[in-house]
């Protein structure tokens, strides 16, 4: 059992009546099997996501519940209660992995960056051990993605993955031989909160981002940065999805506002690789469902990338939206 773990900063009577709970039912709980099970969570801005591995990295069981919006210890307290939930079905104790939407400071240990607010300078990982009394690993959600691709999905076999989140945010993870590079600051992989380079079409002002600078590559190519290009060049307000619909079935302006995502997409990608040089890149995010990018995005980075041929590959990802949970589970992959 994982000891010196300190009492939350935030007092709560939901957290004393959870801890007496907890009490009472972990004496029937099977203590002797802890690496036979992986416990992978994702914590969503909408929805905390499980999932059970066993030691043959088969899943076992998956349940969500929806987040509980900007009530901090009551996130802890559904993260904690689904590990309890599971553990009792399966009558197995295990590892717990956890992929948030931010990052955990060097310092203090409280996170930081996190477009979930109300994490913000929360010393969650020591509040969720305290829960659940044992260790708890804790990485970026991109992260997680970018780990699950690394091992067992588009990227398995790659010495060095990039996993990249396209979605209502722009993430990003390194893996490096199955291992995540979380770099001295905790924020490697971040590509999303650098400017859009060799800006040329980006003729309008820089776009302000929720970091509080302008002109953010996430400004630009997560799914309200497509929607917002496609209103401000076309008038029309559409969704990311009826605009890739449109632009296959000929629609100008939509196929106009794809055609400006990729460039800025192979420029912001061309930047990874000239810095980083990665076997593999792999999308995940609902933009990474655009088709088109595979094929389009490699034939346009090459003008921007500092080499005379490209190997990196463009993949799309294998496990879809389970990336981020399997991932989390996957942050017990070694000591």
């Amino acid at each position: 059992m994982y000891t010196g773990i300190e009492r939350p900063a935030a007092g709560a009577a939901e957290l004393e009546l959870w801890l007496a709970i907890r009490d009472t039912r972990m004496s029937n709980q099977d203590h002797t099997n802890d690496s036979l099970l992986r416990l992978g969570i994702d914590l969503g801005g909408t929805k905390i996501e499980i999932i059970a591995l066993d030691a043959s990295s088969h899943e076992r069981l998956r349940s969500r519940v929806p987040t509980p919006q900007g009530d901090y210890m009551a996130t802890v307290t559904a993260l904690a209660g689904l590990v309890e939930t599971v553990e009792n079905e399966l009558g197995l104790r295990g590892t717990v992995g956890l992929g948030i939407p931010g990052a955990e400071s060097a310092n203090e240990g409280l996170i930081k960056n996190a477009n979930s607010t109300c994490l913000i300078g929360k010393p969650l990982r020591r509040d969720l051990q305290t829960l659940l009394q044992r260790e708890i690993r804790i990485d970026n959600d991109a992260n997680c993605f970018a780990l699950s691709e690394a091992i067992d999905g588009a990227g398995q076999g790659a010495d060095v993955v990039f996993g990249v989140i396209l979605g209502t945010g722009v993430g990003g993870g390194i893996v490096v031989r199955e291992h995540v590079l979380a770099g001295t600051n905790h924020i490697a992989g971040e590509w999303g909160h650098n400017p859009l380079p060799y800006p040329e079409e980006e003729s309008l002002p820089p776009l302000p981002c929720y970091c509080g600078r302008q002109g953010c590559v996430e400004s630009w190519l997560s799914g309200p940065g497509l929607a917002a290009d496609h209103a401000r060049h076309s008038g029309e307000s559409l969704l990311p999805r009826l605009i890739v619909e449109r632009a296959g079935h000929g629609d100008a302006a939509c196929t106009a506002t794809l055609q400006r995502y990729e460039r800025r997409l192979a420029k912001a990608l061309a930047q990874v690789v000239n810095i980083l040089d990665p076997d593999v890149i792999v999308l995940g995010g609902g933009l990474s469902n655009i088709e088109r990018l595979y094929s389009n995005v490699p034939l346009l980075w090459s003008q921007y990338i500092f080499s005379d041929q490209v190997r990196t590959r463009l993949e799309r990802h294998r496990h879809g939206d389970s990336s981020g949970v399997r991932g989390a589970a996957w942050l017990w992959n070694s000591n």
